[in-house]
């Protein structure tokens, strides 16, 4: 499984970005988004089960963010709303191959990886 993010940019506070993830391959997996800042740990910020009925957030992200697919395109989305400067990192896609119906939060449990794609947000 391949995985390719794309949509990061430069985004000014309050402002919204749309952040892609395409999957080649078998692609009957759940999927989460994760972030590292620089000199922070990679954190969790959300997941989807392979048929997008459920959906899980960090806490601090909830209401803001939201996650969503379409397996028809192989496609994972992030929108991202009211950014702030500290939601700047470095943002990945990754898929859980165990996982189908679960919406894992772990990152020790998700066995591929996108590239990553770069958020910054100024203030």
């Amino acid at each position: 499984v391949q995985l390719v993010e794309s949509g990061g940019g430069l985004v000014q506070a309050g402002g919204s970005l749309r952040l892609s993830c395409v999957a080649s391959g078998r692609t009957f997996y759940a999927m989460g988004w994760f972030r590292q800042a620089p000199g922070k740990e990679r954190e969790f910020v959300g997941s989807i089960n392979w048929s997008g009925s459920r959906t899980d957030y960090v806490d601090s992200l909830k209401g803001r963010f939201t996650i969503s697919r379409d397996n028809a395109k192989n496609t994972v989305y992030l929108q991202m709303n009211s950014l702030k400067p500290e939601d700047t990192a470095l943002y990945y896609c990754a898929a859980d191959k165990t996982a189908t119906w679960d919406t894992p939060s772990r990152l020790a449990l998700y066995d591929y990886w996108g590239q990553g794609t770069q958020v910054t947000v100024s203030s």
